[in-house]
């Protein structure tokens, strides 16, 4: 997310472009630009949006939506297009001289906006903007502008919006290095022979076979360490795979984490807030680190007997391979529950891959998303991208293209490691589509290979494409800054948490889950199965979401100098979890939501409740029953950001949201 501002590249830009009446709307790595032609882009459009600020501030006179919000929006548009452009190359190009080019080019959309949102004059500008005769919508958007610059500091000292303006590009540059030591760190993990991978699906097997003397070479990448987790027999491998991994980007990330932490306490503070969990969570539907506080306790607290429960189901199967067994380790937790599953359900995950392979399961997201919102799909005529495995796709209304995204699903050197959605252009309606791009670390793409998917696949994916719809669908407002996903940080994860739910269903699966071999379908039985199983560890998986969040939010709502990481990790790991920490290991270090959603990763597990209530209005007899669907369009994905989101929350449900929905799914497993 770009924070709107404004830049100190007045001395060092090219001279301004003229501004047009229509913002360029072709697709954005249209030409598939050079190194030096991109930056040269970035610049030219910081450029327009100087000269559009310039006529802004020229105004004389009353100032209106015309003369005043619209040149604002525009900028805004610019900034987040800029900035959302910059930030997905830096993240997923292959060549490593572009990464940094577009790293460096963030940090100047970056600079740009840190001394927009300081500038007193733009922000007096917006304050006088005559609102008579405004829709609500629009409203409501100057409300939150006018927050945003409070919340920035403009109303401070010049003395300490220098400062702040300091403190904002140093914490830019400290949280790209943090990411770019995860993204770089893909460490190696060595196997002696082929006995030591026993358990391991046999695509697995065939994919990794031993070298000239005869070791095999497996990394800390998705498609490698999470089958060694879940099915290697070998509690070496496990072990040395959960400590691979746990300690990527370390040491160096420990004083990367510590500058953040040092950064956004002052920042904080010459804000008027006593931490940087206060301050974050202003804005936020929960309010207050307070309230954040108060609500990952009553998720723990709503867990703790039904993860007291199945704990003891996992030690004593694990007491049956090792008898007198006194703890289960966090390396032998998955296997163990696999191993639960399959004992006491009858299911073996290994069972359900076959039926997804990545293709089908691409094309299985796209029909479910398209009988659901009444959207078409085709591929993006020679589509401009930055790496050929990359797809290029648009989607269309009653034929009409309403907006495209890109699909970068395989892994590769140097590419972001988790799953995650970049929005790149945010639409405005009339004058840009809104532009994403969904990225992954799938199986799959290298010739022979089907990708096959375990069903944690198949709901990232989902989960994933959810973001992409509530952008898409949500983009077409008239104001860029309430378009798409741009509502209240934890309300974001709401509607892609929603669409996991149709990957539970045996009718909906029946329809793109078929065997890469034979072609049959799922069987319903097997997802019955499934599902069945999939109870079992919920509320220890719950518990481990409360350790992310409890950690996010410990590591900013207290002075930085009483703040040792490797000390907030351990012990709330033990409180939260019967598995002890992992020796040696420093999960924090490639914990990367700690940089982007710093204090607030309890979004995760309150838009979670918020989903679980939103699913309750679904005909769960046939998830694709119109009326539910187009409510919840109406009333989630198609407004964006243009209403609060408590608001969108008593359009759908008629009331706020509720913990029952969320409770009755907990104990489901129980």
């Amino acid at each position: 997310m770009i924070s709107l501002a404004l830049a100190s590249l007045l001395l060092s830009s090219p001279p301004p472009a003229r501004p047009a009446d229509r913002i360029d709307d072709r697709p954005f790595w249209t030409g598939h630009p050079t190194a030096t032609a991109f930056a040269r882009n970035i610049d030219r459009r910081l450029g327009y949006t100087r000269t559009v600020l310039g006529r802004l501030l020229a105004v004389r006179g009353r100032r209106t939506i015309a003369n005043t919000l619209v040149p604002y929006d525009r900028i805004r548009a610019e900034l987040n297009a800029t900035g959302g452009e910059a930030q997905l190359i830096a993240a997923v190009h292959p060549d490593s001289g572009m990464r940094t080019i577009a790293e460096q080019a963030g940090q100047r959309v970056s600079s740009l906006a840190t001394d927009l949102s300081l500038d007193r004059r733009v922000f007096d500008a917006i304050a006088a903007v005559d609102l008579r005769g405004a829709d609500p919508a629009t409203r409501y958007y100057v409300d939150r502008i006018r927050l945003e610059f409070r919340l920035a500091g403009v109303d401070r000292d010049d003395a300490t919006r220098a400062r702040i303006r300091a403190l904002r590009d140093e914490l830019l540059k400290a949280g790209q290095e943090f990411s770019r030591n995860i993204r770089d760190d893909v460490r190696p993990i060595t196997v002696d022979s082929p006995a030591d991978l026993e358990g391991l699906p046999e695509d697995f097997l065939a994919s990794h076979r031993p070298d000239s003397s005869g070791h095999i070479a497996l990394t800390t990448a998705y498609p490698d360490v999470l089958p060694v987790l879940t099915y290697a027999k070998s509690d070496d491998l496990r072990r040395r795979a959960r400590v691979a991994f746990d300690t990527r980007a370390y040491p160096q990330n420990l004083a990367v984490l510590d500058r953040v932490i040092a950064l956004r306490a002052e920042l904080a503070q010459l804000l008027g807030y006593s931490s940087w969990a206060d301050y974050i969570t202003a804005d936020k539907m929960v309010g207050s680190a307070a309230n954040a506080s108060a609500f990952i306790d009553r998720i723990v607290e709503a867990s703790d007997s039904a993860a007291a429960r199945e704990y003891r189901v996992i030690l004593r199967r694990k007491r049956m391979d090792q008898p007198g067994a006194t703890v289960v380790n966090r390396w032998e937790s998955t296997y163990f529950a696999e191993q639960v599953r399959r004992a006491d359900y009858d299911f073996n995950s290994q069972r359900v891959r076959p039926y997804f392979p990545y293709q089908a399961v691409k094309r299985g997201v796209l029909e479910v998303a398209s009988r659901l919102f009444g959207v078409t799909f085709r591929p993006m005529r020679d589509a401009p991208v930055w790496h050929p495995s990359v797809e290029g796709w648009e989607m269309l209304e009653r034929g009409k293209l309403v907006g495209r995204f890109y699909l970068d699903m395989h892994p590769r050197p140097g590419k972001f490691e988790h799953a995650a959605h970049f929005g790149i252009r945010n639409g405005i309606e009339g004058m840009r589509l809104p532009e994403s791009a969904l990225v992954a670390n799938l199986p799959g793409g290298t010739p022979g290979d089907p990708g096959l998917m375990s069903h944690e696949d198949v709901v990232s994916l989902f989960h994933e494409f959810g973001h992409l719809m509530h952008e898409l669908l949500g983009g077409r407002q008239r104001w860029s800054g309430l378009s798409g996903v741009r509502t209240e940080w934890d309300f974001v994860e709401a509607p892609s948490q929603m669409l996991e739910e149709w990957t539970w269903d045996p009718a909906v699966l029946a329809g793109f889950a078929r065997h890469h071999e034979t072609g049959e379908p799922i069987p319903a039985g097997l997802v019955g199965q499934m599902k069945r199983a999939s109870r079992f560890g919920r509320a220890l998986n719950v518990r481990q979401q409360m350790v992310y969040a409890r950690v996010s939010l410990a590591v900013y709502d207290r002075p930085p100098e009483q703040v040792n990481t490797d000390s907030i990790a351990r012990a709330v790991t033990e409180a939260y979890t019967p598995f002890p920490p992992v020796p040696d290991a420093h999960f924090q270090t490639s914990f990367g939501h700690l940089d982007g959603y710093s204090a607030v990763y309890y979004t995760y597990m309150w838009s979670q409740v918020i989903a679980k209530d939103f699913f309750s209005t679904f005909d769960r007899s046939n998830l694709f029953t119109p009326g539910p669907a187009q409510r919840y369009r109406d009333a989630i994905l198609a407004p964006g950001g243009s209403a609060p989101a408590a608001t969108l929350v008593e359009r759908l449900l008629g009331r706020p949201f509720e913990f029952d929905a969320w409770r009755r799914w907990l104990e489901e497993g129980t």
